[in-house]
């Protein structure tokens, strides 16, 4: 009672759209999977069983939209493998309310799950034109100079903006502040934002090796913030048994407790876990659901819309 008490002090709300339309900006979640999705390619254990049986269990991959009533606009966070599905559940879920394409995308890195959705935009599908889409510089470069994302870039069919480390830019009624975050970069950089409605504040970190490893302090950042989406990869170093969990470094979901243990419950109640593997256990099993809640924390669900 006392954590569902405290979703309605915050302003936290989970109505459906034919119960009530936001009406200042509003986040709404439109995947919560790591970026194989779930179920997961190949993956015949019992975690993905299940989803692969029952099509109401799936999850498509981490995406955000920021929606603007005022003026009709919403831009997307992470072009991931699942865009097209994403973008139709968009259009449902608000009612045809606004345009098809988001105003503009704004993506964290370069692995698979977060920016190989550019690929619809192409000449081969919706051979789209001047579309946004805002990175930092190592991100933007790669773009660039490798195929086949830079014939997006050559076609006209997105439009790459810059952005600048921890300087905010205002997109409508809007702020959005990129930084960066460690990660295995590979190929760019990898960001996380910090969203800024008139009315709340958001941190979005979805992908991050340790939070030890930052140059901030998780503790704090979440702190200025209303709603603090962060990466909750694993549940626990023992999911992954084909492979060295420390090929893939995420902060552990029982970690990311201890370092919050000794933090007042309404600090923990703003952290809402995301971009689960489909070997965790808070995609699929209700116990461990439960027991992230009575520890204080939350988790992120398709389709829940903060505002």
């Amino acid at each position: 009672m006392r954590t569902i008490v405290l979703f309605f002090i915050l302003g936290f709300s989970f109505k459906t759209w034919a119960q009530e339309m936001p009406q200042s900006s509003f986040i709404l979640v439109l995947g919560v999977a790591q970026d194989g999705g779930y179920p997961h390619i190949g993956c015949q254990r019992n975690c993905c069983k299940m989803a692969w049986k029952d099509e109401k269990l799936r999850r498509n991959v981490v995406s955000l939209a920021l929606v603007d009533p005022k003026t009709k606009k919403w831009w997307l966070f992470e072009a991931t493998p699942d865009i097209k599905v994403q973008l139709q559940d968009f259009r449902k879920r608000t009612n045809e309310a606004y345009p098809y394409l988001p105003e503009g995308i704004f993506i964290t890195h370069a692995h698979i799950g977060h920016y190989t959705g550019l690929m619809e935009f192409g000449r081969e599908v919706m051979s789209t034109s001047s579309l946004k889409v805002y990175v930092l510089p190592k991100l933007k470069s790669f773009l660039e100079q490798n195929g086949p994302w830079s014939q997006l870039v050559k076609l006209n069919n997105i439009n790459l903006i810059t952005l600048s480390t921890d300087q905010p830019i205002d997109i409508s009624n809007n702020k959005i502040t990129a930084f960066t975050v460690p990660h295995r970069d590979e190929f760019s950089e990898t960001a996380g934002f910090k969203i800024e409605t008139p009315a709340k504040k958001y941190l979005f970190i979805p992908d991050v090796d340790k939070w030890s490893k930052w140059n901030k302090n998780i503790i704090d950042e979440v702190k200025k913030v209303d709603v603090a989406m962060i990466d909750a990869t694993f549940y626990s170093n023992t999911e992954l048994g084909n492979r060295p969990i420390a090929e893939v470094p995420h902060p552990l979901v029982t970690e990311t407790e201890e370092l919050f243990s000794k933090e007042d419950r309404n600090i923990k109640n703003k952290i809402f876990l995301i971009h689960f593997n489909h070997t965790n256990p808070l995609l699929w099993d209700p116990s461990t659901q439960k027991q992230v809640l009575k520890n204080g924390f939350n988790f992120a669900k398709q389709g829940q819309i903060f505002y």
